[in-house]
């Protein structure tokens, strides 16, 4: 077994509650949990945590939490302690571990393949340990209580910088992967044989300061183009599932018995971009509840309900509207989406999807359901008509 662990604590310095703070769409937690739970490798994700905000974003975003002791909790606590408390609770419940992922959550840039790629890479490497690094070029100096120093050169002999030798690496912090005895045997995360997986500068900021989130929040946007799904210009359907998807998946329910959801307005102006681009968008839901039927209405869009079987209801939708299934995009969360995920050509898990979900998807949304993930997959269908070669 894999098993991924990301220790969040409460009590952070710098930046106060940074762990639950909003960047990229999402809180900071959220995307370390994402990244392994989209892993094809790591088994299971567990967040040690002693908050207990901190541990009901965990558990909202799929991953099991260990209870961390006050005494790893401090400020002067070291990781290798609580990789330790976590690991053990780990073996305690699930058995036998071949290898731990140790991702901090201050690093929530990571590419989607960077984890399976660092897992396979210490594997080819026969190595023990792993940290990833993003490569450092140029003249580096030192700083010391009693002179300054040149570090990767020799200042009175300066060479050019295509001239200076070997590569230099900055250990960025986002992923560290190791064999359980490595911590076991030697109180550390790197040990034995070491191996580095490569990644780029920019995907390499941490929040460790204020001013990073605003800075981290710009790179998100400006690097979502680049991982928007290359193929979608040939969604001519766009149908969505209504719990975890346009909702956050929680009801509320009054003494009569009457519900309502959270829903995000910027939902709403997704959907309306993709009608005008030409998309036709339905909502189906196995609910009988009216706040499905009264959503629908305000976003001006076909509803289906009471829906036991989504597959035979996505064919029916499919033909009544003349597209093929190899050109309707569904978006979906939970394992009763399984069927109709699996025979449309474009099927989208959200952030928060089941594992499930999000292994049969072609395409998962960074945003949660009912915090802007139906806005993201609009934003991609909008940008791909716009593109869309002419007939």
């Amino acid at each position: 077994m894999i098993v991924a662990v990301i220790p969040a604590r409460g009590g952070s310095k710098g930046i106060p509650r940074k762990n639950v703070l909003p960047v990229g769409g999402l809180p900071l937690l959220a995307h370390s949990i994402l990244h392994a739970r989209r892993s094809r490798l790591v088994d299971l994700v567990v967040v040690s945590t002693d908050d207990p905000e901190i541990a009901e974003v965990a558990r909202r975003y799929g991953a099991e939490v260990v209870d961390r002791p006050a005494e790893l909790a401090s400020d002067g606590a070291a990781s290798e302690p609580t990789l330790a408390h976590a690991l053990a609770y780990v073996r305690d419940r699930h058995g036998p571990v071949d290898l731990v992922v140790f991702l901090q959550p201050t690093s929530p840039l990571r590419r989607p393949d960077d984890i399976d790629g660092a897992i396979r890479h210490l594997r080819a490497e026969g190595a023990d340990s792993l940290l990833s690094a993003c490569p450092m070029h140029g003249f580096v100096w030192r700083d010391g209580p009693d002179t300054l120093r040149s570090l990767t050169y020799d200042h009175e002999h300066r060479p050019r910088r295509q001239d200076l030798g070997g590569d230099d690496w900055q250990e960025n912090g986002s992923i560290y992967v190791f064999a359980p005895w490595v911590l076991d045997e030697l109180g550390n995360r790197l040990g034995g044989r070491v191996a580095l997986w490569p990644m780029h500068p920019l995907d390499s900021f941490q929040v460790d300061e204020p001013g990073d989130l605003e800075l981290i929040d710009s790179l998100f946007a400006l690097r979502a183009p680049l991982d928007a799904p290359p193929d979608l210009h040939d969604v001519d359907l766009l149908v969505l599932d209504f719990d975890g998807v346009l909702t956050d998946n929680r009801v509320l329910v009054d003494e009569h018995g009457t519900e309502s959801v959270w829903c995000d307005r910027g939902d709403g102006w997704g959907v309306a971009r993709v009608r005008e681009a030409g998309v036709p968008v339905v909502i189906l839901s196995t609910e009988r509840n009216g706040v499905v039927a009264a959503r629908a209405r305000k976003l001006g869009v076909e509803c289906v309900q009471d829906c036991p079987d989504k597959a035979v209801a996505v064919r029916e939708i499919a033909e009544r509207h003349g597209v093929g299934l190899d050109r309707v995009a569904f978006v979906g969360n939970d394992v009763n989406d399984l069927p109709a995920l699996s025979i449309v050509g474009f099927p989208v898990a959200v952030a928060d999807a089941r594992p499930e979900v999000v292994r049969v998807a072609r395409a998962s949304t960074t945003r949660a359901g009912g915090h802007g993930a139906v806005r993201e997959v609009c934003d991609w269908l909008v940008a791909a008509r716009a593109t869309r070669p002419s007939a």
